[in-house]
C-alpha cells in the first residue's frame, strides 16, 4: 500500500469513527433524558428495581448476540465471503439469519416460560419485597421478545458496517430511547402499575428497530430469506468462533449481571443506583470505546484476511493510544464531577439526594474501570479480527472469577453487618476485574508481538495523566457543594455543569499541547 493510500484509509478510518461516535453521542443524549424521565416519574424504588432487572436479562443476551460474540465472529466471516466467495455470499447471509432466528425464538419462548424462574435466579432477593419479584417476572415476559428483533438489528448493522456503512447502525438506538421517554410520559398513567409501560416501550422499539434496516438491505440487494440448516459450513464457522466468544466479548455484561444478582439482596434501590451509574459511564464507553471497536473490527479482518499484519498492527495500536487519551480524562471528569452530574440530570420528582448520594458512590467505583472498558472493547478486537477466541475466553474466566470473589465477600459482610455504601464495592469489583482482564489480554498480544510499543507507560499516556490532574485540581477549585448545588433549578444546574465539562476538556487540550501531544498526529499517524 502506497503512502497516499494509507493516509486516504487512514482518514476514512478517523471520519468513519467519528461518524459512529457522533452518532452514538446522539443515541447517548437521547439516553439521558430517558434516565431522566425515568428517574423523575419512578424514582430509585421498588418498581424500577423490577423493571431493571426485566430489562437487564434481555439485554444481557442481547450483548451476546448483538455487538457482543454474535457480530464478533460474524464480522470476519462475513468479510471473507465479500472478498473472496461473493456468489455465496446471499446464501451464507440466508443461512445465518434462518439459525440465528431459529436460536432466539427457542431463547425468547424459554424465557418467557420460565419468567419466575428466570427472576428468581437474576434477583434473589426480590422475593422479600412484596409484589417485587411478581411485577419483574409479568415485564420479563414483555420485554423478552426484544431480544429476538434486537439481535436481528444487530445481524443488519454487521452486515453494513462490513460495506462502510455506519449511519444507520449508529443511530438506530435512539429509537428505543425515543418509545421509552413516550412510554413513561404519555402511557404510564394508562397501566395499573404505571412502569408496565416501560416494558411494552422496549418490545415496540425492538421491532421498529429491526423493520427500518430493510429498506437499506434490499437497497444494497442483501435483504434474503431465512434458509436453516447448521450444516452449512460459513454457518460452522460463525458457530466455531462464536461458542467461545460468548465469554470473552460478555465479561464486563456478565460482571454487572452478577453486581445486580448480589444487589437484588442489599437495601432497596441498590439495583437502580447501579443502573443511573452504569448509564453515565456507558456514555463515554459508547462514544469512545465502540466507535472504535466497530469501526476497526471490519478493517482489522481485511488486512488479516490478506496477510497484512504491518497495517494490522498500526491499526490496532493507533486505535489503543487513541482510546487511552480520551478515556482518561472522561474517567478524571467523572470522579471529580460524579454528584453534581447525577443531581443535574436525575434529581428531580421521586428521585432524592440522598440517591444522587448512593448513585454517586457507585459511579466512582465505575469510572475507575472506564479507561479498561473502552481498551478492552479495542483489544479484543485484536483477536477476533484473526479468529482467535480462545484466549479471550481464559482471560474472561479468570476476570468474572475474580469479580465473583469480591461480591461473595462484599455480600457476606453486609449481611453479617448492613452498611451503606455496599453496592458502591459490587461497582468497585468489576472495575478491577476489567483491568485484569486488559492487562491480560495486552500482554498477550505484546508476546505475540501484535503490538510493539508499550500503551500504558509512554509520552502519550504520562502527559495526558498529568493533564487530568491539571484538569481535575481546576475543576474541584470551581466545584460547589452538593448541598449549595441542589438549590439551583434545574436549568441553572445544567449550564454550569456544561460549562464545567467544556472547561475541563479545554483545559486537558491546552495541558497536552504544552506536554506538545498533537492530537492530529495521533489520529492520523505519520507512518
Amino acid at each position: 500500500m502506497s503512502e497516499e493510500k494509507r493516509q486516504i484509509y487512514r482518514e476514512s478510518l478517523v471520519k468513519s469513527s467519528f461518524l459512529v461516535g457522533s452518532m452514538t453521542f446522539l443515541s447517548r443524549i437521547s439516553g439521558f433524558a430517558r434516565d431522566v424521565v425515568f428517574a423523575n416519574f419512578f424514582g430509585a424504588g421498588s418498581s424500577t428495581d423490577a423493571f431493571f432487572i426485566a430489562f437487564k436479562i434481555p439485554n444481557f443476551f442481547r450483548r451476546l448476540f448483538a455487538e457482543g460474540a454474535f457480530i464478533q465472529s460474524f464480522v470476519p466471516i462475513l468479510n471473507d465471503y465479500k472478498s473472496n466467495k461473493q456468489s455465496e455470499l446471499k446464501s451464507f447471509l440466508s443461512y445465518v439469519q434462518g439459525n440465528l432466528s431459529l436460536v432466539l425464538l427457542l431463547i425468547v419462548t424459554l424465557g418467557v416460560i420460565f419468567s419466575d424462574s428466570i427472576i428468581g435466579l437474576f434477583a434473589p432477593g426480590f422475593s422479600s419485597v412484596e409484589n417485587r419479584f411478581e411485577l419483574s417476572s409479568e415485564m420479563l415476559q414483555i420485554t423478552f421478545p426484544y431480544l429476538f428483533f434486537i439481535s436481528l438489528t444487530a445481524l443488519s448493522a454487521g452486515i453494513f458496517n462490513t460495506y462502510d456503512k455506519f449511519f444507520l447502525p449508529a443511530i438506530t438506538p435512539v429509537l428505543l430511547n425515543l418509545s421509552l421517554i413516550v412510554s413513561a410520559i404519555f402511557a404510564s398513567a394508562y397501566f395499573q402499575e404505571p412502569i408496565l409501560a416501560l416494558a411494552y416501550g422496549v418490545l415496540i422499539a425492538g421491532i421498529v428497530q429491526y423493520v427500518i434496516q430493510i429498506p437499506l438491505l434490499v437497497k444494497m440487494n442483501l435483504f434474503v430469506l431465512p434458509k436453516m440448516s447448521f450444516a452449512y459450513e460459513g454457518v460452522n464457522r460463525v458457530i466455531k468462533l462464536m461458542l467461545p466468544a460468548m465469554l470473552g466479548t460478555a465479561v464486563v455484561q456478565i460482571n454487572l449481571i452478577i453486581d445486580s444478582i448480589v444487589a437484588s439482596l442489599l437495601t432497596i434501590g441498590s439495583i437502580s443506583w447501579l443502573y443511573y451509574s452504569d448509564r453515565l459511564v456507558e456514555f463515554p464507553l459508547g462514544v469512545f470505546g465502540i466507535a472504535i471497536a466497530t469501526v476497526i473490527l471490519p478493517r482489522l479482518s481485511k488486512h488479516y484476511s490478506e496477510n497484512s499484519m504491518n497495517d494490522f498492527s498500526k491499526t490496532l495500536l493507533r486505535a489503543l493510544k487513541v482510546a487511552i487519551v480520551f478515556s482518561l480524562p472522561a474517567m478524571f471528569g467523572l470522579l471529580v464531577l460524579s454528584e453534581l452530574i447525577i443531581s443535574t440530570l436525575f434529581q428531580y420528582g421521586s428521585f432524592n439526594l440522598s440517591d444522587t448520594q448512593m448513585s454517586s458512590l457507585s459511579l466512582l467505583a465505575y469510572s475507575l474501570g472506564l479507561p479498561a472498558f473502552i481498551l478492552m472493547k479495542v483489544l479484543l478486537t485484536g483477536y477476533f479480527s484473526r479468529q482467535n477466541t480462545k484466549t479471550p475466553v481464559k482471560f474472561g474466566i479468570i476476570a468474572v472469577l475474580f469479580n465473583i470473589s469480591m461480591n461473595l465477600i462484599v455480600l457476606l459482610t453486609y449481611l453479617n453487618n448492613p452498611y451503606n455504601g455496599a453496592h458502591a464495592l459490587l461497582a468497585l469489583a468489576t472495575s478491577v476485574s476489567a483491568w485484569i482482564q486488559v492487562l491480560l489480554l495486552y500482554n498477550k498480544l505484546q508476546k505475540d508481538k501484535i503490538i510493539s510499543e508499550k500503551i500504558f507507560i509512554n509520552k502519550n499516556t504520562i502527559s495526558s495523566i498529568i493533564s487530568c490532574l491539571i484538569m481535575s485540581i481546576a475543576l474541584i477549585s470551581l466545584s460547589p457543594n452538593l448541598n449549595y448545588w441542589v438549590n439551583h433549578e434545574y436549568y441553572t444546574r445544567g449550564i454550569f455543569i456544561t460549562g464545567y465539562i467544556v472547561f475541563g476538556a479545554s483545559i486537558y487540550y491546552l495541558s497536552m499541547k504544552v506536554f506538545k501531544n498533537n492530537f492530529e498526529e495521533l489520529i492520523y499517524g505519520n507512518n
